[in-house]
């Protein structure tokens, strides 16, 4: 059996996270093959946190990057928001969503041996959520939204304009995150949402009694309330609440928008 030293130990306990006893194991299983060993405990350490796939991990971290006509929002799920504070974590948000940036959403399988590793790391159901990538075009604003709760990225926002400015863009994605709508415009929401939306306030008007002459007239004014929650272009502006999207937007246009956050 190859020797191996007390530093060699350490050196592999700092690169893997593994506890002093499972870096000697390792070494020792592997004849102190430095590289081997390495891989012996991403294996093993792979093979028990694969047995938490099944927890619930509804917490994590969000990045925003635009560069230019490029814009990418990249998620991590974890299972604590402890985790998801930590500096090792919200670094590979970063570089998760700056490889997706520079190279297109396929390129995270590049990082997926860090990502094997924070897993190891954290002994928590990690895994990659949501990947967005905006390529806007030519002569299109982008912009994007980010934010923050006690250093990681609960709620990002990407939006691009044709026309308009990126000071709008931003304000727009600033409304799109703490309005959270489920759609661009009227014609987008599934006609099976309206008519069950539309059926469910009829019952709610019906029960009211109402006169049933007033009923078609109350439910479309009800149902128009419904959109403006669930449609981006119906909603007020959140600083201003007199004047909606499309009114902001002016002669611009919305192209599209995403968003993703924590919990959502």
């Amino acid at each position: 059996m190859a020797e191996f030293s007390a530093k060699d130990v350490q050196n592999l306990r700092q690169i893997t996270g593994a506890g002093m006893m499972d870096a000697k194991k390792a070494l020792q299983e592997n004849d102190g093959d430095f590289e081997a060993a390495k891989q012996w405990l991403r294996e093993k350490g792979l093979a028990k946190v694969a047995k938490l796939g099944d927890r619930e991990n509804t917490q994590g971290s969000v990045c925003a990057v635009v560069d230019g006509q490029v814009g990418a929002i990249v998620q991590l799920k974890s299972e604590t928001d402890f985790s998801a504070k930590a500096d090792d974590f919200t670094s590979l948000v970063q570089a998760l969503t700056d490889i997706v940036v520079a190279k297109g959403a396929d390129a995270v399988s590049e990082l997926n041996e860090e990502l094997d590793a924070l897993k190891i790391a954290k002994k928590e159901n990690i895994e990659l959520g949501s990947v967005v990538r905006f390529d806007a075009a030519e002569g299109n604003v982008l912009d994007s939204y980010l934010h923050l709760q006690d250093g990681r990225g609960v709620n990002a926002v990407l939006v691009e304009l044709a026309g308009g400015t990126r000071e709008l863009a931003h304000d727009i994605a600033v409304h799109i995150a703490f309005a959270k709508p489920l759609y661009q415009s009227r014609e987008q929401v599934p006609e099976a949402d309206i008519e069950r939306e539309r059926q469910a306030l009829l019952d709610i008007t019906k029960a009211e009694g109402k006169p049933e002459a007033a009923w078609p007239k109350i439910v479309d004014g009800r149902l128009n309330g419904w959109f403006k929650e669930q449609v981006l272009l119906e909603q007020g502006f959140v600083r201003d609440d007199k004047q909606t999207i499309t009114q902001m937007l002016g002669d611009a246009t919305l192209v599209r928008f995403a968003q993703v956050y924590i919990g959502g």
